[in-house]
């Protein structure tokens, strides 16, 4: 059984982008964020902040598939 300690104890201080857009809610985390600091629902400015979060596995980008060929 989960307690709520055992949920904020694996919370970690993470870097996030916010919308400015005070009638907007989106925020992305910074490791995942686009070179643009737009907001990717309303098209915004962003700004950065903090919030805690619990950590994510970033996992290695896998290559792009070859197309298979017709021979």
């Amino acid at each position: 059984m989960t307690t709520s300690t055992d949920t904020k104890d694996n919370l970690k201080p993470t870097k996030i982008w916010k919308c400015k857009n005070a009638d907007c809610k989106a925020w992305v985390r910074d490791e995942f964020a686009a070179s643009e600091q737009k907001c990717p629902i309303c098209s915004g400015p962003m700004l950065r902040s903090m919030r805690h979060l619990p950590p994510v596995q970033n996992k290695a980008k896998s290559q792009p598939r070859k197309p298979k060929s017709d021979f």
